[in-house]
């Protein structure tokens, strides 16, 4: 294979992030660009070096310059485009989540085995550097044998960071393209895909998910929200606390959120202190063991470099062989998870992955 030639499916505001990674790279070029507003895939285009413009994704699936397709679209999409771009002989990487249920899933994940093409489930956060060198601390035994993990995430509307047109937040109001709250269903697969990236796979799921109207009966925030998990085969347990305050500022130059990390083990203690948010101004990874405190300086930790690491591990994939960070089968699971947690704050009750089929 020569350079990977890449469609962008989508112009909306992550998809300055998803560029990066594209950018200058050697392998790989921004070849087109698919948007229905032509005026938008056309400045799109310019800004990004692309040669061509799409308005008809059909269309443009016939193209065969075309070797890969980036899916930024909203969640009701991802099965049936995927499942095209598949059939098309397309690679796919698609936005988190990945589908609306695990049947949609199912049918992505056939179609790219069927078609010997590579689907990716774009996760960005088990990319961010101070998660991996998190994880490579964990799996060497920096803290001992990991017990416990607390997430937590903190959405605000005060900010230094985008300003995200309604248009942008709308759908991802509308359950029914969505496919689930803003914050616990869409925002929250990168928290599950951390809880699961750092210490294993989930046997069950304990939640409680509450509402708070952004805009009365209009727009709202599936929040506050508490979610408890027991990983499989293990006395280890996870928590996760996600809280929307509509008053606090939020120091970030994307959205408005901040996330923290704290990982317990028999021996020490880890901390990452940032990711998408820099609320807290001290190293982003910290580790408590034997009475001292060892910190992290100099990392790259800007939310962005998330993004470029991850659309660059994916074109290595393309190009040199491997499994991408998610396969489809790894998306479906941290899928199972995030509706497990829905299911079990609907029924009242605690939910094992196991019976969500």
């Amino acid at each position: 294979m020569g350079k990977i030639k890449v469609c962008i499916v989508g112009v909306g505001r992550i998809a300055s992030l998803n560029v990066l990674g594209y950018k200058d790279h050697p392998d790989a070029e921004i070849y087109a660009v698919c948007s229905r507003s032509s005026e938008k895939g056309r400045e799109a285009a310019e800004n990004w070096g692309a040669k061509k413009v799409y308005t008809n994704y059909d269309e443009m699936l016939k193209d065969p310059e075309i070797d890969m397709i980036e899916l930024l679209v909203p969640h009701n999409l991802h099965c049936e485009m995927t499942v095209k771009a598949c059939k098309a002989g397309k690679h796919v990487s698609v936005q988190k989540p990945m589908a609306m249920n695990l049947e949609e899933a199912d049918l992505m994940i056939k179609a790219a085995k069927d078609a010997e093409v590579v689907l990716k489930i774009y996760e960005n956060f088990i990319f961010y550097p101070p998660y991996v060198k998190a994880k490579q601390l964990i799996d060497e035994g920096a803290i001992g044998e990991p017990i416990t993990m607390r997430y937590k995430m903190n959405a605000g509307k005060q900010t230094l960071g985008w300003d995200v047109d309604l248009e942008t937040w709308k759908w991802r109001m509308e359950e029914d393209v969505c496919g689930g709250g803003p914050l616990v269903f869409d925002d929250g697969y990168h928290k599950f895909s951390i809880a699961k990236y750092l210490m294993g796979d989930v046997e069950k799921v304990t939640a409680w998910i509450d509402r708070t109207d952004v805009i009365p009966g209009v727009f709202y925030e599936d929040a506050p929200a508490m979610v408890m998990w027991k990983y499989k085969n293990a006395k280890k347990y996870g928590f996760m606390d996600i809280t929307y305050s509509e008053d606090l500022f939020i120091d970030t130059d994307y959205y408005s959120c901040d996330e923290r990390v704290e990982v317990t083990g028999s021996k020490g203690i880890l901390w990452v202190t940032r990711c998408t948010g820099k609320m807290l101004q001290i190293p982003s990874l910290l580790v408590y063991r034997d009475g001292g405190l060892t910190t992290y300086e100099g990392m790259r930790d800007d939310w962005a470099d998330s993004f470029i690491d991850s659309t660059r591990h994916f074109i290595d994939v393309l190009k040199n062989g491997g499994e991408p960070k998610l396969t489809g089968e790894e998306g479906r699971e941290v899928l199972r998870f995030a509706l497990a947690a829905i299911k079990s704050s609907k029924e009242k009750r605690e939910v094992y992955l196991d019976e969500l089929k």
